[in-house]
């Protein structure tokens, strides 16, 4: 793994630190080495490909070749060899042999007309569609697992900063309240306020670099990499603006894109050719064979011959066997069905919940912003307040804490607005088209 990416990264070969944006993440993440989802998926391609040869191969014919050199001896009575000649004093015998018995032959056998054969063999190519359209559900997944971690540690070196800015406008409270007790305007009192504000907010600075460092953890965790790698945000927390769409339109790409429902339509195709093969039994069926070889005692004195012919096989009874294989198989074709079109309703629920969800989030953006500017405002007219005697130190610390819940409002609001994007692009199908 380390190998791979100092070749797809030359820049990790040089700096010990891996920069990283959010297309990189989901690269790596997807990369052959990458998340273990993409590898097993890989292995499921390669599994169905192999079945699919394996059901190739009754349609295909079977070629054998043998040499055989012996020495026998054999009781013929026991063949029903058992009579006397007219001629005095000779007899059968019983007994023969020892004698040598060579063989060299070649032998093919091919089916010649077998509709369940065929129909095994286009089911397990329709597996072979399937366990690709499972990859690529695999990359989509992978790629939102990626892009969900990226962000979750973008919202942690966010929030760090925030913690980090609410330690300074603490630090800037207190020395103005020692400010104002020196001067002989302020109490004590508004001193120990202001003590034990910069103490809850050094407690959160705390928190919050915890946080960073196992949002990074979880990141590097999803990308597959040595947990002991630093990581470098080059990005950071911001709203991106998307363009309008409308649910109708949303609905319609994900039933196009969505690669979970192109599986589940593939499974449905699979386990109608199985059905359409467990009831093809019933027809008759033609084989061909022939072998050709010769035949003696001996090398030396061996003979050349040969069988070839048509063996046609009628299904007459089997016990059931067919009648109960064949119901099974319209169950399972049942089933996909049913499953194919709860997908097709989640499908349509996952779009609308991510659509609403987004422009919610939206709006939230903006109300946060706003709120920010009107704690940001208040703040300072309080210090004015405060500083010019008008007022106590309880509304600057009224209006610090305000402002606090504002900067926090904030990363909320643009987290919960990237992750409604990210939820619309893997509701419709597109998060690695959105990602990269």
């Amino acid at each position: 793994m380390v190998v791979f990416l100092l070749t797809l990264f030359p820049a990790l070969a040089q700096n010990p630190v891996l920069r990283l944006d959010m297309k990189r993440a989901v690269e790596i993440a997807l990369a052959p080495d990458g998340n273990s989802r993409v590898q097993l998926a890989k292995e499921q391609i390669r599994q169905a490909q192999s079945r699919s040869a394996e059901a190739r191969a009754a349609l295909l014919p079977d070629f054998e070749g043998y040499v055989s050199d012996q020495s026998e001896t054999a009781n013929l009575g026991a063949f029903g060899i058992s009579f006397k000649l007219p001629i005095p004093g000779f007899q059968i015998p019983r007994f023969v042999g020892p004698f040598d018995v060579f063989d060299a032959r070649a032998t093919v056998n091919a089916n010649v007309f077998d509709f369940s054969a065929i129909r095994s063999f286009q089911a397990a190519r329709t597996e072979i569609r399937t366990a690709k359209a499972e990859r690529n559900n695999a990359d989509d997944q992978v790629a939102g697992l990626a892009a969900r971690a990226y962000l979750a540690a973008l919202r942690a070196e966010a929030d760090l900063e925030t913690a980090k800015a609410n330690v300074t406008l603490a630090e800037a409270v207190l020395a103005l309240a020692n400010h104002q007790k020196n001067a002989g305007t302020g109490t004590g009192i508004e001193v120990t306020r202001a003590q034990v504000e910069l103490a809850n907010q050094r407690q959160r600075l705390l928190v919050a670099e915890n946080a960073r460092t196992q949002s990074h953890l979880q990141l590097l965790r999803a990308m597959n990499l040595d947990l002991d790698t630093a990581v470098e945000l080059s990005e950071a927390l911001a709203y991106i603006p998307v363009d309008p769409l409308t649910v109708a339109s949303a609905t319609a790409e994900a039933i196009k894109n969505r690669a979970d429902l192109r599986a589940q339509q593939s499974h449905e195709e699979s386990a109608r050719l199985s059905y359409s093969a467990a009831k093809m039994e019933r027809l008759p069926s033609v084989v061909g064979f022939a072998n050709y070889g010769s035949i003696g005692t001996g090398l030396d004195n061996a003979l050349p011959t040969r069988i070839y012919g048509l063996s046609l096989r009628v299904p007459v009874f089997d016990g059931g066997r067919r009648d109960a294989q064949r119901a099974e198989s319209m169950s399972l074709v049942r089933q996909e069905g049913i499953r194919t079109r709860d997908l097709e309703q989640q499908v349509k629920l996952d779009v609308r919940l991510a659509a609403d969800a987004l422009r919610s989030a939206d709006a939230q953006v903006k109300v946060a912003a706003e709120g920010l500017t009107l704690a940001e405002n208040e703040l300072a007219q309080a210090k004015r307040r405060y500083e010019a005697g008008v007022a106590n130190g309880l509304e600057v610390t009224d209006a610090q804490t305000r402002l606090e819940q504002a900067r926090d409002n904030r990363v909320a609001a643009l987290f919960n607005y990237n992750q409604a994007r990210l939820d619309l692009g893997q509701a419709m199908g597109t998060i690695r088209s959105m990602v990269q």
